[in-house]
């Protein structure tokens, strides 16, 4: 079996994608965070002592998807010309589902920056409400949407 980020040495590597055309890359992630009635209501209400949860979450998640090469280790580091962050309410939840849409032109997907930025806006909500529920759950997080490159467009079954 050929690994593409190992050597043949089996040495970790980062993937060479120098001989690959450039192309636009979006992908779309999702995840949702379910909590008691009382941290929701604290958010629609703006009533958290930490102050603006969503658009702190929004600024998180945006931080994130920058972020990904300096916390996934064979990740390119890229230039990302479009993070997008839309967050729903979920009220009988209660919760919130938080997407994250990364773009780009270039040589290598953006699924993990999407992905990554959904994760620590979501991370960055339970950190927020944390002292009003700990039993907070982040769950379904996954890839919505990608379309670029060599594999072309994917989208993600629907759960219903």
């Amino acid at each position: 079996m050929n690994l593409t980020h190992l050597d043949e040495k089996s040495n970790p590597k980062m993937v060479d994608v120098t001989q690959k055309e450039n192309s636009e890359r979006v992908a779309v992630a999702s995840g949702v965070i379910s909590m008691s009635r009382a941290a929701f209501e604290s958010v629609i209400n703006n009533t958290n002592k930490k102050g603006p949860v969503i658009q702190t979450a929004v600024t998180a998640a945006i931080m994130g998807a920058k972020k990904t090469p300096e916390l996934i280790p064979m990740c390119h580091p890229l230039l990302l010309t479009s993070i997008k962050c839309d967050v729903e309410e979920m009220p009988d939840l209660p919760g919130f589902k938080l997407q994250v849409m990364a773009k780009l032109s270039g040589q290598t997907g953006v699924e993990m920056e999407a992905l990554t930025g959904v994760n620590i806006g979501l991370l960055t909500i339970y950190d927020m409400l944390k002292a009003i529920d700990k039993s907070m759950v982040i769950s379904n997080v996954h890839l919505e949407m990608k379309k670029g490159g060599k594999s072309g467009m994917f989208t993600a079954k629907s759960a219903d």
